[in-house]
């Protein structure tokens, strides 16, 4: 389209024959990437909530590395997109924006500049050039026309401003930062939102979060969510990712999730980038991150944090400068496991950073707002705060994973398993007492895995024992290399198939849980020789013990396929 077409509604010169709502102002919002379109819509709902004076119209500009998906983003939000030649056509009173890098059309109305991370806190790549520059400044050209404000969450970083670009010097509005009052206002929902994404009750949380470019975390050590899952116990830990928008941007979902397989495999939960990443942040435990503004915004929420990657493009003096210095790194090499429970066991680390990134929390949105009605020459419509709502429930992401590497020991009357996701944990060498298998869910997709499995599981309860029963016999039937097989019974008690015919009848207290612990149990005993007979036992996994009540069950006439 050519800026010499007619606009559409509710722009133009003949819109007012057309339009239903008469506005008074035009607000023209830039969209340029998704990071930056993103944190606009976030927090322009709330500033105009109810106000028919301002009519709003976003502007795509295609000119970012980045674009890709921000078209998508903007028609999924129902927003009204015009090309960005046609921006001086549309007459704005105000261009809105989080991206630096917008070329502003002629004309005298100002531009109000938000900032897509947490302040100017890195060196990135100039569109403009071959060089670097400062995250979040915008030309020195549009600061000397005077008509650029920059929104700001912290004093400090107008004193970074000015000694980097003089020509800044009272071009900045100190307004705090909505996203991080949005995180502080659910941080209380935490548990509610580790439910919504899958995360057993118990288990902890840890949260990887990847900024962009090759000193990023994903960008240093792509391998690295997969190390993390084979280390840590599936009855203890669940694991999700937050990659930055860029990396989705500029490689496409193909590439990462192809990247990413073997963890996704291993119950990896790849969290949506576009609005899921806050409420996942929320429901962390741990962060495992990089020098990017979500690891930032988990610090200043009190999450332990431990640094997988730190580039040096992170700019000295700043909030994130400072986080490098206090956080402990995390060393690849190194049990990560203990890694990661050490840091759990930290409080109050990060309480310095968060002070120096952001200024009253919890008036951003109000702050902002009277800024925007001062710049669209308004009055603000209400003295009453804009509301503090709660983030939305995130949506479970991950996979079910369906193989594991199980450990067990038996001491006295108590077998202790440990599992991890087959997916990503090798083999390990037995020791005395302590032995090593594969078990299977039936859903298992790789052959080999499943035709290596010394345990099969049924993947859903059965009906009735005699399903069960059916289903054992099949199984063993059909796989000859298999120890056990093992299913639940639906209202309780669990079925375990032994190659030699006989059968156990498991009973576990505590929660309901699948056949995969009981059947556990039962091979670890078979391998430590010991009496299944009405044996009373403790099985330990993660930070619970149940007790399981195993009895031998007299197998029907014909088998235990009949």
């Amino acid at each position: 389209m050519h800026a010499s077409q007619p606009l559409r509604v509710p722009v133009g010169t003949d819109a007012e024959r057309w339009n239903t709502f008469r506005g008074e102002k035009t607000l023209v919002v830039a969209a340029r990437t998704v990071t930056s379109t993103v944190r606009v819509l976030e927090c322009l709902p709330a500033l105009l909530r109810g106000d028919a004076r301002v009519t709003v119209v976003f502007a795509h500009d295609p000119t970012s590395a980045f674009n890709d998906g921000v078209l998508e983003l903007l028609h999924d939000a129902g927003c009204r997109v015009i090309p960005w030649e046609q921006v001086g056509h549309a007459e704005p009173d105000l261009i809105l924006t989080a991206s630096e890098n917008i070329e502003v059309p002629e004309g005298h109305c100002p531009v109000l500049v938000l900032p897509h991370g947490i302040g100017f806190q890195k060196q990135v790549p100039d569109s403009r050039g071959p060089r670097d520059r400062l995250s979040g400044v915008v030309p020195d050209s549009l600061l000397e026309s005077g008509r650029a404000w920059l929104a700001i969450s912290h004093p400090s970083q107008e004193e970074q401003l000015l000694s980097s670009h003089p020509k800044a010097a009272g071009r900045t509005l100190l307004v705090g930062d909505p996203c991080y009052d949005e995180l502080l206002v659910s941080a209380g929902r935490a548990g509610a939102y580790r439910r919504a994404l899958g995360v057993p009750a118990g288990h902890r949380l840890v949260v990887l979060s990847s900024t962009w470019g090759g000193s990023s975390l994903i960008g240093r050590d792509p391998g690295l969510a997969a190390r993390v899952l084979a280390a840590l116990p599936y009855d203890e830990f669940r694991v999700a990712a937050i990659i930055h928008p860029n990396v989705w941007a500029g490689h496409g979902s193909w590439q990462v999730r192809t990247l990413l397989a073997p963890a996704l495999e291993a119950g990896l939960m790849l969290v949506p980038h576009v609005h899921a990443w806050r409420s996942a942040l929320v429901a962390a435990d741990v962060v495992v991150g990089d020098h990017g503004s979500v690891t930032l915004y988990g610090a200043a929420l009190g999450k332990p944090v431990l640094l997988g990657a730190f580039g040096s493009e992170a700019v000295d003096g700043t909030a994130v400068a400072a986080l490098g210095r206090a956080a402990p790194r995390l060393h690849g090499p190194g049990d990560l496991y203990e890694q990661i429970t050490s840091a759990l066991a930290g409080r109050d680390r990060f309480t310095a950073v968060a002070e120096g990134a952001f200024d009253q929390p919890g008036r951003a949105l109000a702050r902002l707002r009277t800024a925007l009605y001062h710049l669209l020459d308004l009055p603000e419509p209400t003295h009453t705060p804009p509301p503090d709502r709660y983030l939305g429930e995130p949506e479970e992401t991950g996979a079910a994973v369906t193989s594991w590497r199980v450990t067990t020991t038996v001491s006295a009357d108590t077998v202790t398993v440990r599992r991890r996701p087959a997916a990503v944990s090798p083999g390990e060498d037995e020791t005395a007492g302590r032995f090593v298998h594969l078990a299977c869910d039936e859903r298992e997709a790789d052959r080999n895995t499943k035709e290596n499995a010394s345990a099969l599981l049924r993947g859903a309860p059965a009906p009735a024992a005699t399903a069960a029963l059916q289903w054992i016999g099949d199984t063993l039937s059909r796989f000859p290399g298999c120890r056990l097989a093992a299913a639940s019974v639906r209202g309780g008690g669990h079925l375990v198939g032994l190659r030699d015919g006989r059968i156990v009848e498991a009973a576990m207290t505590g929660p309901a849980t699948g056949p995969g612990l009981p059947a556990a149990a039962v091979h670890a005993l078979l391998r430590a020789a010991a009496p299944l007979a009405d044996a009373q036992l403790t099985v330990r996994f993660g930070a619970r013990d149940e007790d399981v009540v195993l009895r031998l069950r007299t197998p029907p006439a014909g088998g235990i396929s009949a």
